[in-house]
C-alpha cells in the first residue's frame, strides 16, 4: 500500500543516510551550504553500517579516519565494513593499525585473525584468535 503523501510504501521505511541528512535539514537556515561535521559522518556511517551497506559506510568511515586517525572506534568499524564488503587486505591494513598503535585491544587481534582466515592464511591467524580468546576468558581445555 503506497501512501500518497510522501509516495513510500507502507512499513518500508526511509533509507539510513536520508534520515542523517534530514537530522540537519534546518541547521544553518534556508539555503545555506551546510559543512558535515566528522561527528555527523560518523553517525552516518553509523546508520549505512546498521543498514548493511558497508561500502558506503566505508568511504564515510575512511573520511573519520583520516580526519580523526588517533580515534579506535571509527577504525574499527571501518575495518569491520572492508571485512563485510570481502576487502580484507584494506580491513588488515585498519587492524594492524589499531594494534600497533593499542596492543591489547583485544577485539582487533580477533577481528585480524578472522580476516587471515578468510584469507586463506590459517598459520598467521592461530596465534591471534589464541590471544583474543585469552583477553576474553576462553581458555582452551587441555586434552
Amino acid at each position: 500500500m503506497t501512501d500518497n503523501f510522501t509516495g513510500y510504501t507502507a512499513g518500508d521505511g526511509v533509507a539510513p543516510d536520508r534520515w542523517a541528512s534530514a537530522l540537519h535539514l534546518f541547521d544553518d537556515g534556508a539555503g545555506a551550504p551546510h559543512e558535515e561535521t566528522t561527528t555527523e559522518r560518523w553517525e552516518r556511517a553509523q546508520l549505512l553500517f546498521e543498514a548493511k551497506d558497508y561500502i558506503g559506510a566505508a568511504r564515510l568511515l575512511a573520511l573519520v579516519v583520516e580526519e580523526a586517525p588517533e580515534q579506535t572506534g571509527p577504525r574499527l568499524l571501518l575495518a569491520r565494513a572492508y571485512y563485510h564488503s570481502a576487502q580484507l587486505r584494506r580491513a588488515e591494513e585498519q587492524l594492524r593499525a589499531i594494534i600497533e598503535r593499542d596492543p591489547v585491544e583485544h577485539y582487533a587481534h580477533l577481528m585480524l585473525g578472522r580476516t587471515l582466515q578468510r584469507q586463506g592464511r590459517q598459520d598467521e591467524a592461530e596465534p591471534l584468535l589464541r590471544m583474543a580468546a585469552a583477553w576474553s576468558g576462553e581458555f582452551p581445555e587441555d586434552d
